[in-house]
């Protein structure tokens, strides 16, 4: 039996999807107040006989702060994909980052530990491959050096990951995953896939910066494939490319039938937008639109390598244009401009 945590978030239910397309029973977890309709939405994207695949599942409500509710969901589970996590880079949410992201993987650990649970497969992310002085492609042997320039979000994922290796070396067969920015149809209102509001608007602006995407079925695929494959004890950095946040934002917005962005904006004027938001804060009581951290991610220009990943999967990885182009579609029949 598998247990997908965070089922109702990008990557989980696309892992839910695959896992239930190869006729693997599938245990979903989710928090209380989250929306499982989401889910069957997205299944309509990919299959005809979503609303069969969506029926199958069983849904569980686990808070990864009880360790309690988390040994529960366990029984009868012999694989985890924890898919589960907060992103946020507001500093406002500084402690519940760390207690999702970082107590929060502690408890599975520990919980997988005492269950002799078969195997794992961890959910990280490229920004705790974090090393401002490496000059090559980034790749699964660069360890993490701090600069001073990192987010919450990403020390609380690195935090969690030293907990998974920890359990590793307690005997836990585990995988760690670092993807870059996923793509995926649907959630348009969370996570990455904001991205394709904000160009349906007719956004103007880009700068110099650069990162590395993967499609979510891809990703949740191979998630699969490495758990299958038992490759424990290690990790992969999983993307198709590196691209420019300006070949991003022009290739969306070209699929949405916009002009593609052709201010480039510079690090200082992003800081004074930065100062502006700051001070409008103090009279809105809304959290700064801008943060240093989403600054330093939009010059970002280091590169991440897949040859890992590339070596190891048989999967064709649809090239990321092509990712866009399908995710465009869908989303423009939603808004009925087709």
């Amino acid at each position: 039996m598998n247990l997908v945590l965070g089922a109702t978030g990008i990557i989980g239910s696309h892992v839910v999807f695959n896992l239930l397309q190869s006729n693997e029973l599938v245990i979903a977890g989710k928090q209380k107040q989250s929306d499982i309709l989401k889910v069957k939405k997205l299944f309509s994207y990919y299959s005809n006989n979503y609303q069969e695949l969506f029926d199958r599942i069983k849904w569980i409500d686990i808070d990864l702060l009880d360790i309690y509710s988390i040994e529960t969901a366990l029984e009868n589970v012999s694989c985890i994909y924890h898919c589960a996590g907060m992103v946020s880079f507001n500093k406002k949410d500084k402690i519940k980052l760390y207690q999702i992201n970082e107590i929060g993987t502690t408890n599975i650990v520990n919980a997988c530990l005492n269950k002799n649970i078969k195997s794992l497969c961890y959910v990280s992310s490229i920004s705790t491959i974090n090393n401002l002085d490496y000059k090559l492609p980034l790749n699964e042997d660069v360890f993490w050096k701090k600069s001073g320039k990192e987010s919450d979000y990403s020390m609380s994922k690195y935090n969690a990951e030293r907990e998974v290796w920890r359990g590793i070396e307690e005997g836990l067969s585990a995988v760690i995953v670092n993807p870059g920015i996923v793509l995926s149809p649907g959630f348009w209102n969370q996570s990455s896939s904001v991205l394709f509001n904000t160009c349906f608007k007719g956004n103007k602006f880009y700068t110099d910066g650069s990162s590395a995407y993967i499609g979510a079925f891809d990703l949740s695929a191979i998630m699969i494939e490495l758990v299958s494959a038992k490759k424990f004890g290690s990790r992969y950095i999983i993307i198709e490319n590196n691209y420019s946040y300006h070949f991003i934002l022009s290739e969306i917005q070209k699929q949405l039938n916009k002009t593609p962005p052709s201010i480039k904006i510079s690090k200082l004027l992003m800081k004074l937008v930065r100062l502006a938001s700051q001070i409008a804060s103090i009279f809105t009581k809304k959290p700064p639109i801008i943060s240093s951290t989403m600054i330093n991610s939009a010059f970002n220009v280091q590169i991440f390598s897949n040859q890992k990943i590339l070596a190891f999967t048989k999967r064709q990885i649809m090239p990321i244009n092509q990712v866009i182009k399908e995710i465009c579609k869908i989303y423009l029949s939603e808004k009925n401009y087709l």
